[in-house]
């Protein structure tokens, strides 16, 4: 033990003396008779006993290291290695207990055994200390309530006379800053400006707003404090109850002093600045500065005030009349543009057939038979691939079909049909039969009203709206009293789930393996490559003509497995044997959420085709219970039809602006009918930021602008917003379009490509140069081959690592870091 725990040992003594010693002052203190130290050691032994035992423990167990303990314990037998800390800490307090023993007693009485004199003076010693300390404690406690008596009456005559102090605290802060204003040369922004429009510009002049509260605003808080920390005390003194300096004066016996006041006042003027620095922002300038040319008399200062006041409040209330007014301005303004714009007909003399029924069951197919027997008729498609396929088969079937799209014109001799996407429809244009396909997107937030349009400003003697279960309440309300023919659809080859998870290498001939990015289906058809099977793959930014290529490699048996986004689900008739969810939720663009039953339904929908397979299989990767139950109940009828600007609530607005900002902030107050949910215009709102007040903005009309801000392209793909920008100022300008950004050395940047030459092919039909579009559209025909191309020659995906170790991980592995990693760092952590 010397040699390892002496120094300890020998701590362990000085720390016990010291509180022995201590021990005997608090016990003589409070006692009045002699007490003999005879006496002291029969009461307290056992306890001088016990301090010294958690003396020696706790000085050990504190001061020796790990290493001292393991090697002490190693001296007595144990076996120590592979013991955790703890226990170790355990080991080594249990066994020093029996250690050699200090004799406190015995070093006790080499100081007080037989030494009354000594132990007699110790007493006094004691007591005189005790007296002392019993006396200041009673000269705080007097001076405590003294200080609680004294922050009351501040507290009171502050609160009393908060107006006369605000009036000289306001006429020296309005002369300072009258000579500051002269100083700086400063003019005011408005006779009305109040003080903290004033602070806020001269923080936005000398720092950029964002510093306006650290510096300007500390700055005259700091100002009003000084001026009541230098005044404030003497005028305590003045005011305070002459009881109050009798009360200091017959506690002490002597005067009470300013240095008090000013100790005991601090908090209340402190608290008192930051209120009167909240009265003083609302001020007028002009009614602050002019006080510096009137010498400050209480009865004076209190009547400018009260007039100053009465004026200010007599301006406020003008300002409400004025934004009452504006306000009154506004909703007759948006009564007189949007007004009844978007309350659905009573009723037209127009037959309308409703196409109502599940997926896949020949509901577009009998609309188009009735458009292909008319004189004339146009089909609008949610998407630009769908329009593609009719203007085909009907060309090829010998009925004359044109093709119009935002980015595609093909005009066929002697058309009398056409097939456009749903934005392209024209409400002036007679058919004799028009179809509008998955009209369910009528509930859309940002597409709806295309829907709505055409629907309710159809030209025909036919209208075959085609939809889900779910949409056909909403769209019977929005016919209203019309001609309505309802034919309703089911399947005929059942859908079964598969009751086990699918895993990958289940994958079968047939198969559509649905998920939910553009990422995750290469990453997926890179994995099914690798494995030796050939691959279709369809999601929503690839290439129409791509698309189709990549479906017809799988019709024909080029390809056995598609794997798909939910794209697949809206009018895709494949040859599919099962379809698999490899995930059950989806980013909506605004947050990740499970799947809906009418998104399972319209993708589930898929599987199974007549006369291959007559039966189609459903299969999840996890949760198949409550997939299947959504899956197979009923639909919840759709709620809301979407709404958005037209062209004659654009004509309207031209009467009041050509502002399109106005127009967007009318927009956003006006309240949608009952039923109806305003499409957002982000994209619109995104774009119009990059022109508004622009030489663009001063010279397009209101509808112009507003066309070019409704092109639908990917406006958040940052460069071809810069490219949507330099074409509108290329015709402002009166120059050529410049000419889309082509790269082509990777499939991202071919589909960016792509995309690019869309948006130009955009702007010259918008324009009217038909003749230029067809080159580009060659261009971009050329584009999507390559990108065809690509896909069919195999995915290379980047290979996924750990960021810690950079271990190689499964493509769907859903962290950065390997699980070794991650348990590594949680064991560090504990």
């Amino acid at each position: 033990m010397k040699e390892i725990l002496q120094n300890h040992y020998l701590k362990a003594i000085e720390r016990t003396k010291s509180l022995v010693l201590d021990d005997i002052y608090k016990f003589l203190e409070t006692r009045e008779n002699h007490i003999s130290y005879e006496q002291y050691l029969r009461e307290r032994t056992q306890y001088i006993d016990q301090l010294w035992l958690n003396s020696w423990l706790n000085t050990a167990a504190s001061h020796a290291s790990n290493a001292e303990k393991k090697q002490y314990l190693a001296q007595k037998g144990y076996d120590v290695e592979g013991i955790s800390k703890k226990l170790i800490n355990q080991m080594f307090r249990n066994d020093i207990r029996d250690i050699e023993v200090f004799d406190v007693v015995g070093w006790l009485d080499s100081l007080y055994a037989d030494k009354a004199t000594e132990w007699e003076q110790k007493h006094k010693d004691a007591r005189i200390a005790y007296e002392e300390r019993m006396k200041l404690q009673d000269q705080r406690e007097l001076r405590k309530k003294f200080v609680s008596k004294l922050e009351y009456y501040i507290d009171q005559l502050l609160g009393a006379n908060y107006e006369e102090l605000y009036l000289y605290v306001r006429y020296l802060v309005g002369s300072q800053l009258a000579i500051e204003i002269e100083k700086k040369g400063i003019i005011l922004s408005s006779d009305n400006a109040v003080f903290s429009d004033y602070l806020s510009e001269e923080a936005e002049s000398a720092y950029g707003r964002h510093h306006y509260e650290e510096h300007i605003a500390e700055k005259y808080e700091g100002v009003i404090s000084s001026y009541l920390f230098d005044f404030g005390p003497n005028w305590l003194m003045e005011h305070l109850s002459p009881h109050v300096f009798d009360d200091y004066y017959n506690t002490y016996q002597e005067t009470l002093p300013i240095s008090l006041i000013k100790e005991v006042a601090f908090q209340p003027f402190d608290d008192l600045s930051e209120e009167f620095f909240s009265d003083i922002m609302e001020e007028h300038v002009t009614d602050l500065i002019k006080l510096i040319d009137i010498p400050f008399d209480l009865a004076v200062h209190q009547e400018i005030f009260d007039k100053d006041l009465s004026d200010r409040e007599q301006r406020v209330v003008e300002e409400l009349e004025t934004i009452k007014r504006r306000k009154e301005e506004e909703s007759r303004m948006i009564e007189d543009i949007f007004g009844r714009e978007y309350y659905p007909p009573a009723g037209r003399n127009i037959q309308y057939i409703l196409h109502v029924g599940e997926t896949n069951t020949g509901k577009t197919y009998q609309a188009i038979q009735k458009m292909k027997e008319a004189a004339s008729g146009i089909y609008l498609a949610p998407l630009r691939l769908l329009a593609f396929e009719i203007y085909e088969r009907l060309n090829e079937e010998g009925i004359p079909c044109s093709l119009k799209t935002g980015e595609e014109e093909k005009f066929v001799h002697d058309a009398r049909h056409i097939a456009c996407t749903v934005e392209m429809f024209h409400e002036k244009d007679p058919y004799e039969v028009i179809v509008i396909d998955e009209s369910q997107m009528i509930a859309d937030k940002d597409r709806g009203f295309s829907w709505y349009k055409a629907i309710t400003k159809a030209n025909a003697k036919e209208v075959h709206i085609i939809c889900s279960f779910n949409a056909k309440p909403m769209i019977l309300e929005v016919l209203g009293n019309s001609h309505i023919e309802i034919h309703e659809y089911y399947r005929d080859i059942p859908l079964e789930v598969e009751p086990t998870l699918f895993k990958l290498n289940q994958t079968r001939k047939g198969d559509a393996i649905v998920c939910f990015s553009r990422k995750r289906v290469l990453e997926t058809a890179s994995e099914l490559q690798r494995s030796g099977r050939q691959v279709s793959m369809i999601y929503g930014s690839m290439p129409p003509e791509t698309r189709k290529k990549q479906m017809l490699r799988f019709i024909d048996g080029e390809t056995t497995v598609i794997v798909a986004t939910d794209a697949i689900g809206m009018g895709l008739n494949l040859p599919i044997r099962r379809i698999v969810f490899l995930e059950n939720d989806k980013f909506d663009g605004t947050r990740r959420r499970y799947l809906t039953s009418q998104e399972i339904k319209q993708i589930a929908g898929r599987a199974g085709r007549k006369g291959i397979y007559n039966v189609g299989k459903v299969a999840f990767t996890h949760n198949v219970r409550t997939m299947t139950r959504l899956l197979e109940q009923e639909d919840t009828p759709l709620q809301g039809f979407a709404i958005a600007p037209t062209t004659t609530v654009l004509e309207r607005f031209q009467k009041y602006s050509r502002k399109l900002g106005l127009f967007f902030y009318l927009w956003d107050q006006f309240k949608s009918p009952m039923g109806t949910k305003k499409a957002s215009l982000s994209e619109e709102k995104l774009l119009y930021e990059m022109v508004e007040d622009t030489i663009i903005e001063a010279k397009l009309s209101v509808a112009d602008l507003y066309g070019f801000l409704h092109l639908p392209f990917s406006s958040n793909e940052p460069s071809l917003r810069l490219q949507w920008k330099n074409k509108l100022e290329a015709i402002i300008d009166g120059q050529e379009l410049p000419d889309p950004l082509i790269k082509e050395s990777s499939l991202e940047e071919l589909e960016l490509s792509y995309k690019s030459v869309g948006l130009h092919l955009l702007f010259l039909y918008k324009l009217g140069k038909s003749t230029e579009a067809h080159y580009w559209e060659r261009i971009r025909e050329e584009i999507s081959d390559h990108i065809h191309e690509n896909l069919k020659s195999g995915i290379q995906v980047t290979k996924k690592g750990c960021k810690i170790c950079g271990k190689s991980l499964h493509p769907r592995f859903k962290f950065a870091v390997c699980n070794e990693c991650h348990f590594e760092r949680n064991d560090r952590k504990k």
